[in-house]
């Protein structure tokens, strides 16, 4: 049987333009509602903060800034997971997107865009920091550095929200989403270097972090802003293997995703 198009299965009913505002809104009213959703993305970064600052050279805070901002949108992942998991395994709310007319791709991004309404305080709180403490430390943050930036944190949000999506249709219990969500991401940004230089690591460290896609956007993000030297061939570099890691993560996470199979 020929496949029919959603406009042709569903007439008169808008297919198209809907689904971000209506996440946007699920997003916003859950801060409303508990307005310490906003407060705990910011609690985890800033403990690393507090201790590096004690033990770390004042000339390594905005390192540190821009580590805890990528950190964090890494962790949009467990987020992600946990909703996507809970929405499929306790509501069964996946089964009602599955028979409508939104796909895969835009639920994912429906989630996704969700959770960063919820992850905006945390970044807007180190974005703030950093402009504050980059010029006095040496490292202003400038309009090229602030593009960089927002490039890898976009490109993180799309891979590492895609992961947690292909993760959450494996899970078969609620009891699974916290320890494989937590597990996962923070794994992942503890092996990163973000809140240090990758030069410090031991060579074979330094090797393996080369695998993981955060790692180059913390040297795009640490180049732009003059804190670790980066020539233009090495900044694109970076920029050409952080968009591999992403296509070659998003090629497989979206491969692993179980859309509609329980």
């Amino acid at each position: 049987m020929a496949a029919v198009s959603a406009p042709a299965r569903f007439p008169g009913v808008p297919t198209r333009g809907r689904a971000l505002p209506a996440f946007l809104v699920v997003g916003w009213r859950w801060i409303s509602r508990s307005p310490a959703v906003a407060i705990t993305p910011v609690l985890l970064p800033f403990i690393f903060l507090y201790f590096l600052s004690l033990i770390s050279p004042p000339s390594l805070r905005p390192l540190e800034i821009v580590g805890a901002m990528l950190f964090t949108m890494q962790n949009i992942g467990s987020w992600v997971l946990g909703d996507s998991a809970t929405w499929r395994i306790e509501c069964s709310l996946q089964d009602l997107f599955v028979a409508s007319p939104l796909g895969r791709i835009r639920y994912l991004f429906g989630i996704a865009f969700s959770n960063l309404i919820a992850m905006l305080p945390a970044l807007a709180v180190l974005t703030a920091l950093l402009a504050w403490l980059g010029p006095s430390d040496g490292y202003p943050l400038t309009w090229y550095a602030a593009g960089v930036l927002l490039a890898s944190l976009a490109v993180m949000w799309v891979l590492f929200s895609s992961i947690g999506m292909a993760i959450s249709s494996r899970v078969r219990t609620q009891r699974e989403i916290w320890p494989v969500g937590n597990l996962t991401f923070t794994l992942l940004g503890m092996l990163s270097p973000l809140y240090y230089p990758v030069s410090l690591l031991p060579p074979i460290w330094q090797d393996a972090t080369r695998f993981l896609p955060t790692t180059y956007a913390a040297l795009l993000a640490q180049g732009a802003l003059g804190i670790t030297p980066a020539t233009p061939a090495q900044m694109a570099l970076y920029g050409g293997l952080l968009a591999t890691c992403a296509a070659v993560g998003l090629t497989v996470t979206l491969r692993l995703y179980r859309w509609g199979d329980r």
